[in-house]
């Protein structure tokens, strides 16, 4: 793999980021939504972690697809991210907005099967308690209320920083990015 072009591993990093984003969103609207509209309560949370089960080897592929595309331009770019105004705190935010994907993908689907454990749980939709639904189950719901919602913001925003990444590359913009680096280490 030539350093000048990374076809492969940027299309591991952007088809990951892109699916994983795309999952998480369908799954807040398509599957949580189906789930709510299951016509027995005790199967509704059961059916959206049945559908989200489905999900989560590919889902899985595609994070880890992104893991690898990203560490890999990251290394093929570490003197570019080093040296380019602008890329740095890019590549920290983008670093950081991933670490919080991951993790709130991993309590998600910690949360899930706390809802679908046992003989099912009579509640009004995937992520809406009933009043007879049991504590523990209400909480872990109430969480996945949020983080159906949290998952898309981030993954999408992960995408626009890897957007942003690619504009960086521009031949303009790294002459520019460069010089205001030299420009703060005369100045300083």
């Amino acid at each position: 793999m030539s350093s000048s072009r990374n076809t492969v591993v940027r299309s591991l990093h952007d088809l990951g980021a892109a699916a994983w984003f795309g999952g998480s969103l369908m799954g807040a609207v398509g599957v949580n939504g189906a789930a709510d509209s299951v016509r027995e309560p005790r199967d509704r949370a059961r059916t959206a972690a049945m559908g989200w089960a489905k999900w989560a080897p590919v889902n899985a592929l595609a994070i880890g697809a992104h893991l690898v595309g990203g560490a890999a331009m990251l290394y093929n770019n570490r003197d570019r991210v080093k040296r380019q105004s602008g890329v740095t705190s890019n590549t920290i935010t983008k670093i950081a907005l991933t670490g919080a994907a991951l993790g709130a993908t991993i309590y998600s689907g910690m949360l899930g099967a706390k809802t679908a454990e046992g003989d099912g749980h009579s509640v009004d939709g995937a992520t809406d308690p009933s009043s007879s639904t049991p504590k523990e189950v209400a909480s872990a719901q109430q969480q996945l209320r949020y983080l159906q919602w949290a998952l898309p913001v981030l993954t999408g925003a992960v995408v626009v920083l890897g957007a942003q990444q690619g504009e960086q590359q521009r031949p303009s913009q790294i002459l520019t990015g460069v010089g205001s680096t030299i420009a703060r280490r005369v100045a300083a």
